[in-house]
């Protein structure tokens, strides 16, 4: 039975599952107090890297789970279409359905850590549904030695990966597993270069897109002044042309940004399951730069 952990041991744990009450911006935490408490205390290590698996691939369940709750509800109310027509008390209670199902799955997502801050404050070795148990065996955190180092590396690899879903927040995850343990792990290092890549490339079509549809309002108002040209003209009509022109292509850009977020899941899962996963094109490229190591390295 592991010893009841000391209050510098209850603090890092504790914050390192408070931080995922900032939504993406917390990320840092988990990953900090892994790589400077994981030698130092097996208790840190591992609650860090359960809260690092919360924001990233729980965050990615919640998103999902998310997404399947608005789909049900939106074919619910398309079958009860007429119903919601012909009585506003019906739409009423849809949309007081909707949210309520909408704010009770932002609710979960919050409940779970600050529950997990409250028993790491008392010392209890508190583990998530689901995940806790699963990640203690992977870790071999019940065995009388340190974690297995091999799959914490992976585990932390594997979150940044995931984190490519959350939007210029989730590169602190691949980021400060590169600036924190890069030096110690090659594999690690490579794997986080990847992430990195893949996250800003993610970003990058989004400015883009952001750019373009931005740009077909610029193009319509420069062609046709604050109401000058009518739209009617043939200089209206081809500024109209343009501004939905460019506002479709920034659509179909945007098209291909959760291609970069199903890559990211899938990378995470090859990495836990023991592959040294290389994406396609970005994984040559960076192992030109950055030796892949075929194995983790160790301390």
């Amino acid at each position: 039975m592991n010893p009841k952990p000391a209050v510098e041991e209850r603090v890092w744990s504790v914050l390192a599952h408070l931080f995922a009450l900032a939504m993406g911006m917390g990320l840092i935490l988990p990953v900090l107090g892994w790589a400077e408490q994981r030698r130092k205390s097996k208790y840190v290590a591992f609650q860090s890297l359960q809260a690092l698996g919360y924001q990233t691939l729980g965050y990615t369940v919640w998103v999902i789970a998310g997404l399947l709750a608005a789909v049900v509800s939106i074919f619910f109310l398309l079958l009860n279409m007429d119903d919601a027509l012909r009585s506003e008390a019906a739409l009423t209670s849809w949309m007081i359905g909707h949210f309520s199902l909408t704010f009770a799955l932002l609710g979960l997502y919050y409940i779970l850590p600050v529950i997990a801050a409250l028993a790491c404050a008392f010392g209890k070795d508190f583990r998530y549904p689901f995940m806790g148990r699963r990640l203690a065996k992977y870790l071999d955190y019940d065995s009388e030695g340190g974690l297995n180092e091999s799959h914490e590396d992976r585990w932390v690899a594997a979150a940044g990966h995931f984190s490519v879903i959350i939007a210029m927040w989730g590169l602190l995850v691949p980021a400060a597993a590169w600036i924190l343990q890069g030096k110690r792990s090659a594999w690690l290092k490579f794997q986080s270069a990847q992430a990195i890549v893949l996250h800003v490339c993610a970003l990058l079509l989004g400015f883009i897109a952001l750019f373009l549809y931005m740009s077909g309002f610029v193009v319509f108002i420069a062609l046709t002044g604050v109401g000058g040209t009518s739209i009617s003209s043939g200089t209206g009509l081809i500024a109209v042309l343009l501004m939905f022109g460019l506002m479709l292509i920034a659509l179909l850009i945007l098209l291909f940004i959760p291609l970069f977020h199903i890559m990211g899941q899938w990378a995470g899962y090859r990495v836990l399951k023991g592959d040294d996963y290389r994406y396609p094109i970005i994984g040559k490229l960076i192992a030109r730069w950055i030796p892949s190591g075929s194995h983790v390295q160790t301390t």
